[in-house]
């Protein structure tokens, strides 16, 4: 495996400044980036010739902006001039993806995990490094999305599917793999990889929910990621939904994770039903009208639009983003969504913009990809 050592701008500041417009919304005009940065054109010029005659930025076409005068050029990046891996570690697999410099997904990999001792999950992840390094030229850097509290060195301080505790992942990967590695939070990564090159894409305010094994948040305000010291607890699972619902393993009844969480629905119906169902086959028969299923898939529904509408309530986002293995939720219940949050936005509010996402694996190990992504444009 050969790793790229050479920065991707060396040019901070104004500079990076427009290489990351480029990156991010491109292909994109010169005076569209003046526009965005509030720089003139003779600042774009400057500031976008080197990179222009280094490479780093082309010109791809013209586009005509209806005014008099010659069509604007296009710049744009070269996508597959640099790759990434992202990886999701489960409880039980190494999921992992090859992308480009837009997260664009080229490979992907799953290995089960022998043992979830630290060495062992260290060499899963070495092995699915080098499988994926092995369809190109060079890797960049190597990003990890963990479900669990992470600090900002690549520390594990806890991942309980893990039964981690203060396990220094990041200095062990880049010990193993000798890639600059990025290791945090996968919610985090979920969210940056839709601020940048997803449905979030260009909006300023907006949240993210996330439905499976567990129930995550996330928010971007002003453009920026919201993130403190507390990201990875999944304090969003423990917002009360039903004041009569079931109660959850710390003890609070009707949270979001008593309520919303696969587990939670799967125990709820094969209770019901007497007979043990998957979390597909409950949604399945919520559709097709299955009188238990759909009344607890419904209830379910309802206390989702009660945790829109209070996420809502409490940032205004332009728009929400639902994603995770559990967001056919969203199809199915949408009725009663709706009704949830009818219950408790006024009426005078703006109508919410769900975006729902296609709740496989792949977004996952994109979103920890991004992560490497920003490790490495930004020098961070």
């Amino acid at each position: 495996m050969r790793i790229s050592p050479s920065p991707w701008t060396r040019d901070g500041g104004a500079s990076l400044a427009v290489a990351l417009e480029v990156l991010i919304h491109g292909p994109i005009s010169r005076s569209d980036i003046a526009r965005r940065l509030d720089l003139s054109a003779g600042s774009i010029t400057r500031l976008s010739t080197p990179l222009t005659e280094s490479g780093l930025l082309v010109e791809v076409g013209e586009r005509a902006d209806g005014r008099a005068g010659r069509p604007s050029r296009l710049l744009d990046v070269v996508p597959e001039s640099r790759h990434f891996i992202g990886m999701k570690l489960t409880a039980d697999d190494v999921l992992g993806v090859l992308t480009d410099l837009r997260a664009n997904v080229l490979d992907s990999v799953a290995m089960r995990l022998e043992s979830r001792d630290p060495e062992s999950v260290v060499d899963a992840i070495t092995r699915a490094t080098s499988a994926l390094s092995a369809q190109v030229e060079s890797v960049s850097a190597l990003g990890v999305g963990i479900g669990g509290l992470i600090d900002g060195h690549g520390l594990v301080r806890s991942a309980p599917f893990l039964e981690w505790v203060d396990v220094p992942l990041g200095a062990m990967l880049e010990e193993r793999t000798g890639l600059r590695t990025v290791v945090d939070n996968d919610l985090v990564a979920f969210t940056e990889y839709e601020h940048w090159f997803g449905a979030g894409r260009g909006v300023d305010d907006f949240a993210v929910l996330t439905l499976g094994a567990g129930i995550g948040f996330g928010l971007v305000m002003h453009n920026d990621i919201v993130v403190s010291d507390d990201s990875g607890i999944g304090l969003v699972g423990h917002w009360p939904l039903d004041p009569f619902g079931p109660v959850c393993p710390a003890g609070h009844r009707g949270c979001a994770k008593s309520v919303l969480e696969q587990g939670a629905i799967v125990t709820n119906l094969s209770t019901a039903l007497g007979r043990t169902v998957t979390y597909d086959e409950a949604m399945t028969l919520a559709a097709e009208g299955e009188p238990a299923a759909r009344r607890l898939v419904d209830d379910a529904g309802r206390g989702l639009g009660s945790l829109l509408a209070a996420i809502a309530n409490l940032t205004t986002p332009k728009l929400i983003i639902l994603g995770g293995e559990g967001v056919r939720l969203v199809d199915v219940a949408r009725a009663a969504i709706d009704e949830g949050i009818a219950a408790h936005r006024d009426p005078r509010t703006i109508p919410l913009t769900l975006v729902t996402t296609a709740g496989d694996n792949t977004e996952w190990c994109r979103g920890a990809a991004v992560l490497a992504i920003q490790r490495y444009v930004l020098d961070r």
